[in-house]
């Protein structure tokens, strides 16, 4: 959430910045923002006056007791203003409610590095890493690896839950696993992460801290008593901190979660609901940071490289762009994408998104850095969030690139280990 002082005194850049995302609907709420500060001043300065009238009458009763003169007509007119006060103050309460869910609409500012641009056909290329292979073969999906392998089975997932649901037998569920756990280990070993195993449902207040509410409640799965299953460990993560003040001598603080994540991809259609890239249900390990503000630009880059790391000891060929400001996200200053090769479809698709929200998400949350004893103001933290990575996607970057002639898929050498196989055949 922006500082709502700050949208007050810069309404034309906040607008100009909505506009730069494609944000139509926080421009309307934008224009109701003036409306109903503009009605809420009005209340105020009114509010303002009538309690400076009663103050002034309750001085003058007391002199008037002092001198032994008749209070009753001022008493009168004192009880008259505080009636006007009880009816004005009801009114600008209501007047702020609807300016916080206003806020809550307005998405996050971009960052003055965020390359403008309509959508992700204008999206900044950063660098690049290792080749796609070129193959002497067709090379097969992953959906039609996966079921030849006999490895992946959506029709029976189908049967037990619906579409966008699969079923991993056997060596899938076992490079699912050892994904996962070379994940966590790569981040907590080598890049200093805290793992942490966060519960898998959260409440409304969650989500609103993190920005998933109000705007994206059509893209939330949501329990008939109020929970909402969570669409990443952002959330969970980000809220383990929510109304607290953190100490700026241990900050950053830099959490790595693995958990299932569950989403409607309300409005999804095409290729994409073929196959494990759009489910909704998938895992994910997340890479959450809390940072001063002073270094939160450093960080999001050493995030992004937390990330890439995956990829490179996999030997995935891969991407890392700069959204723009018509495809960032809502919560977001700034966004790399990092993009892995996907031969099938002869081109790169996301498998992480590293953001650097700056203050939004803490604001909205109420996490500040502890300033007692440093003589300042107590300020916000920045929170920033990456996926290190996208589980599903990453089995699916590994059946496509690994593939073979016959149909069998070779293990990346950093998972033979923990798969106990080099290769995938249909044996398996």
């Amino acid at each position: 959430m922006l500082d709502i002082r700050f949208v007050r005194d810069n309404i034309e850049t906040v607008r100009n910045a909505c506009q730069g995302r494609n944000a139509t609907d926080a421009l309307q709420d934008l224009e109701r923002f003036e409306q109903i500060d503009s009605q809420r001043r009005e209340r105020i300065v009114e509010l303002e006056q009538l309690q400076h009238q009663r103050n002034q009458a309750s001085k003058q009763i007391g002199k008037a007791r002092q001198a032994g003169e008749d209070a009753s007509e001022i008493m009168g007119r004192m009880k008259e203003i505080a009636t006007k006060i009880k009816e004005l103050e009801p009114g600008v309460a209501e007047l702020d409610g609807e300016l916080r869910q206003i806020m809550l609409s307005i998405p996050n500012l971009p960052d003055q590095s965020v390359p403008i641009g309509r959508d992700e056909s204008q999206n900044e290329l950063i660098r690049t890493w290792g080749e796609p292979q070129a193959f002497d073969f067709e090379p097969r999906d992953h959906v039609s690896l996966g079921e030849g392998l006999g490895i992946l089975d959506f029709s029976r997932a189908a049967k037990i839950s619906g579409a966008r649901f699969c079923v991993l037998w056997g060596a899938a569920a076992r490079l699912e696993r050892a994904l996962i756990d070379f994940m966590i280990e790569l981040h907590t070993t080598q890049h200093g992460y805290t793992e942490v195993l966060p519960p898998f449902m959260v409440n409304a207040e969650s989500m609103t801290a993190t920005g998933q509410l109000p705007k994206f409640e059509q893209d939330l799965f949501k329990t008939t008593d109020g929970y909402y299953l969570i669409p990443t460990a952002e959330v969970p993560v980000t809220n383990l901190h929510r109304d607290e003040r953190l100490d700026p001598a241990k900050l950053p603080l830099k959490y790595c979660a693995f958990t299932p994540c569950f989403r409607s991809e309300a409005g999804s259609y095409g290729q994409d609901t073929r196959g494990l890239i759009r489910q909704h249900q998938f895992d994910k390990v997340e890479l959450v940071w809390f940072t001063d503000p002073e270094r939160s630009w450093e960080a999001h880059e050493q995030l992004v490289g937390h990330a890439e790391q995956v990829l490179q000891q996999l030997e995935l060929p891969y991407r890392v762009v700069s959204l723009c400001s018509g495809d960032l996200g809502f919560s977001a200053a700034k966004c790399y994408d990092i993009e892995v090769w996907v031969p099938s479809q002869g081109r790169y698709r996301e498998i992480s998104s590293c953001s650097n929200f700056l203050d939004f998400q803490a604001r909205r949350a109420n996490i500040r850095i502890d300033a007692k004893g440093q003589g300042k103001r107590a300020g916000f933290v920045h929170t920033l969030n990456g996926s290190g990575l996208a589980v599903g996607r990453t089995l699916v970057a590994i059946l496509e690139n690994y593939q073979l002639a016959d149909g069998s898929v070779r293990v990346p050498d950093a998972l033979v280990g923990r798969v106990g196989a080099e290769l995938l055949t249909p044996t398996d």
